[in-house]
């Protein structure tokens, strides 16, 4: 299976160019492309542990196709507090060793592999290739000054030869930086995996991912890849979580019932929507550097100041549930309304839930609101086939699996690259 595998990627290799040059990216002899099992790993912004998803991906059934996607079982693994913690203090951080740096991207290049040899052993199948996104500890996407040039830059931390030594066969890892050396911003990457799964011929779908960092993909119905808008929303469960370990010494608000039994400040969510990540165009990413540690002090002095009270935590929660919800919609009307509307005027819209976020009641009920008014049906994805903490892993899954075939995983007009490239960096077994 290896030797044949890395023929086609050779053989692929020029069919490649000429695909971009056609602008299709699918254009290809299915046959020199074989099917495979591949664990999908991610471990998100939220840092509360690791996603895999065990996926047989099939090569296109018909020519100009795209390739088959079929999850056979999902894995969610929580992260040991220690773990979490030192996730955590990596992210972002101002000050941290080399040492801890280091120790941290071996151990988790443990946990994953671990993960990875849980998923089979539940399973009962044998994985041919990996694909594993790693811990974002910082991600900077659009471009800054730094010693005199402009730059961006990511960083993805979790050995992959690690995962390889320990399981024996290929693993892909490091995703982001081969679309931002071509241009792009290095996210959003799913939207590869939503053009493939989830696009439809009659109805427009708007998937929306609330993890630690919300982000969505807007695929106009019967729209070509080159239709599909993607981009970060802004937070998703990250500042809620950061209110919740703060204010009460808990990893996140469990249902939604912190949330429930406080009062939104209005004043504090529509003041925060005037800042500039929110108003600036697609595409665009965002992570801990723009809504971490820093935005939560801000964002809880703008509730005590709005509130008048020390007293009131519950409405700093609230109110930090209802920006995200907030955010969404108002990224809905400034951004996809129009552009779902031009694209296929005529066609329903759903809008698909997926991530940590669908296990929070009022943030639900919240994006429901904003949303039912805009002739917006909202639908979770475990209702088109995939679980809702399943859908990342799934995506780097697919990644793996077009990298290994020298087959371009970004959607440029999501991340903003110059033009399609192949993702991922490989670690042999």
């Amino acid at each position: 299976m290896k030797k044949s595998v890395e023929a086609t990627a050779k053989t692929n290799a020029g069919v490649l160019r000429s695909a971009q040059n056609d602008r299709d990216l699918w254009r290809r002899d299915s046959s020199v492309i074989r099917s495979m099992v591949v664990a999908g790993v991610m471990s998100g912004t939220s840092a509360d542990g690791v996603d895999v998803a065990v996926c047989r991906i099939s090569p296109a059934r018909v020519k100009g196709g795209t390739p088959v996607v079929k999850l056979l079982g999902h894995v969610g693994v929580a992260y040991p507090k220690t773990v979490r913690a030192a996730v955590l203090g990596a992210m972002d951080a101002e000050a941290i060793s080399v040492a801890e740096l280091a120790q941290l991207n071996w151990l988790l290049g443990e946990v994953y592999a671990e993960a990875v040899e849980l998923a089979q052993t539940r399973m009962g199948v044998k994985v041919a290739l990996v694909g594993c996104h790693g811990q974002t500890v910082y991600h900077q996407g659009a471009a800054e000054k730094y010693l005199g040039r402009a730059l961006r830059a990511t960083w993805q931390t979790g050995e992959a030869a690690v995962i390889a030594e320990r399981l024996r066969v290929p693993v892909v890892s490091d995703f982001r930086p081969a679309d931002i050396a071509a241009g792009g911003q290095g996210a959003p990457l799913v939207p590869m995996l939503d053009y493939c799964m989830f696009r439809s011929a009659k109805v427009s779908r708007v998937l929306q991912n609330l993890g630690g960092i919300g982000n969505l993909t807007a695929i106009p119905a019967g729209a070509g890849v080159d239709g599909v808008m993607a981009f970060d929303t802004g937070p998703g469960n990250m500042v809620i979580d950061e209110c919740m370990r703060r204010l009460y010494e808990r990893e996140f608000d469990e249902g939604g019932a912190v949330a429930e039994s406080g009062n939104v400040l209005t004043n504090v969510v529509e003041k925060v929507l005037k800042e500039k990540y929110f108003s600036a165009l697609p595409p665009k990413s965002c992570g801990r550097e723009q809504f971490g540690e820093a935005f939560v002090s801000r964002f809880i002095a703008m509730c005590r100041k709005a509130d008048g009270r020390e007293d009131r935590d519950e409405d700093v929660v609230a109110t930090a549930t209802a920006l995200t919800a907030a955010s969404i919609v108002d990224a809905y009307r400034r951004f996809i309304w129009g552009h779902v509307g031009q694209v296929a005027p005529r066609s329903p819209v759903e809008f698909v839930v997926a991530g940590g976020g669908t296990k929070n009641d009022v943030l639900m009920r919240m994006l429901r609101d904003g949303l039912e008014p805009l002739s917006v049906k909202v639908r979770m994805m475990e209702e088109l086939g995939v679980p809702a903490q399943a859908k990342e892993a799934v995506a780097f899954a697919l990644l793996a699996w077009l990298s290994w075939n020298v087959l371009p995983g970004n959607v440029p007009t999501a991340t903003g690259a110059r033009r399609s490239v192949v993702l991922g960096k490989v670690c042999r077994g």
